[in-house]
């Protein structure tokens, strides 16, 4: 009797030891995840605290840095479908895995770059395995908590841990390009990349592996083109000339590589982007918010850091804490919205914060070369809390707008959309101040284009969406 009795003692202290063991791995894999987001979300920021030092260590102008910024953002937004794809495909573990670490030797590549086109080309690689990293952390998210609740704590610490990335990134940059330079930005990216790759084989599981999940490799070169042509095209446009024939050229292709996606796209059996998604009216106009609102802060923020450093003079460091008021408001305002989105609805939250963003770039248009910082603390802090209080309930109502079965493709679509935004604000803004001896007259012009997109974001949703939302 006593021996069965310590059998069963036995047993039970096995049973709790794995659950012990299940509930380690299931902590450490949402570690491993929250680093994958996390520094994809840090070099989104960190790099506009060091444009001015990497132009005058590498040579290149406006142009130059705009590209340093856009190659990670165009390969981000052109990627990421496929790479969710990809990971349905063989395995999300398997893909995360590989994309930490092109992400990690891509860093380092930046870390040595001698020339700003060696630089651009592994910021290129860089977006490319960011592109990879997002969808199939968020695979691997879902496959290890199967409780729904459980599944949605997680993904808030996700999302947090990249808020709180996007927020230090300034700080971090400011401080590491004083001590150390520039180069420092990237291989602060090592240790990470090391860190989460360990994490991810020693306790990720791996997925279902689909081998039916087709990938749409021409659907997918004609984005890239598109995008990436687009991007040039208004880029260069700034510093050659609206007029100058590659310019036109550009402009011409991205137009043709657009329609031949549209077309890929609406006769393949397995497309990267299914067109149907827009058949849902929800899912159209907060795709179209989505992409509005990137364009005009993703812009703001390259064009500020330059008006810190260039107009100013400020070092990275200051630069760096400039933005740190700006950032910071991100993530309680996250938090915020969700409990107002339940009292007065999604849409009018999303209205709210775009008009709120809107009256941060209209409070900021007498902005002048000599103003004090703290006289324009308060708009910047306006424009990114509007940001903060908008997002949250537009991906859920993005998310609720289409069959669960389809939330993973609904959310790679915003993500794309949103990407496909930051290159366009960074392109055209960069554009806009290129031109010697006009960057306060630039800068005033995407402070108005800024509220014009951001209130066009506010009319789109509140007009087109549905009396309860």
């Amino acid at each position: 009797m006593r021996a069965n009795t310590l059998r069963y003692q036995s047993l039970g202290d096995d049973a709790g030891a794995r659950r012990a063991s299940s509930r380690l791995a299931t902590s450490l894999t949402l570690a491993a995840m929250s680093l994958g987001y996390g520094v994809v979300q840090l070099d989104v920021t960190i790099v506009n605290t060091a444009l001015v030092a990497m132009g005058k260590t590498l040579g290149g102008g406006v142009a130059e840095l705009q590209w340093v910024v856009s190659a990670y953002t165009i390969a981000f937004a052109a990627f990421i479908l496929t790479a969710g794809a990809l990971g349905d495909r063989i395995g999300a573990k398997r893909v995360f895995m590989a994309g930490f670490a092109i992400f990690t030797a891509a860093s380092l590549a930046c870390a040595l770059s001698p020339n700003a086109v060696v630089l651009i080309a592994a910021r290129l690689v860089q977006g490319l395995a960011a592109a990879i990293l997002v969808p199939n952390s968020l695979a691997l998210l879902n496959h290890a908590y199967a409780d729904d609740r459980a599944r949605g704590r997680a993904v808030a610490v996700w999302a947090a841990g990249a808020s709180l990335a996007l927020t230090a990134g300034p700080f971090v940059g400011g401080a590491l390009i004083t001590l150390v330079g520039w180069r420092a930005i990237f291989l602060v990216n090592l240790p990470i990349g090391l860190v989460g790759l360990w994490l991810s084989w020693r306790y990720a599981t791996e997925t279902t592996r689909a081998r039916s999940r087709e990938i749409d490799l021409p659907g997918q070169l004609a984005a890239i083109g598109a995008l990436g042509a687009l991007a040039g095209a208004i880029i260069e446009g700034g510093a050659l000339g609206w007029g100058h024939p590659a310019v036109l050229f550009a402009f011409a292709s991205a137009l043709v590589l657009a329609v031949l996606f549209v077309w890929r796209e609406s006769r393949a059996v397995q497309p990267m982007l299914p067109l149907s998604l827009f058949g849902h009216r929800l899912f159209t106009l907060t795709t179209i918010v989505g992409l509005l609102v990137n364009i005009a802060i993703y812009g703001l923020i390259f064009v500020l850091s330059l008006y810190f450093q260039r107009i100013n003079g400020l070092s990275a460091w200051w630069t760096g804490l400039a933005f740190v008021p700006m950032m910071g408001a991100v993530l309680p305002v996250n938090l915020l919205a969700p409990v107002l989105a339940e009292r007065i609805g999604a849409c009018p939250t999303i209205v709210a914060g775009a008009c709120i963003s809107a009256l941060g770039c209209l409070g900021l248009l007498w902005i002048e070369a000599d103003t004090h910082y703290w006289m324009i603390c308060g708009q910047m802090i306006a424009i990114s809390g509007g940001l903060g209080l908008l997002v949250p309930p537009l991906t859920s109502t993005l998310l609720g707008s289409v069959e669960k079965a389809r939330s993973g493709i609904a959310a790679g679509v915003l993500n794309a959309t949103r990407q496909t935004g930051s290159v366009l604000g960074v392109a055209l803004f960069g554009a806009l101040v290129a031109s010697e001896g006009a960057f306060m007259a630039g800068l005033h012009a995407s402070l108005a284009v800024s509220a014009a997109v951001l209130l066009l974001a506010a009319a789109v949703i509140r007009i087109g969406a549905p009396s309860r939302g």
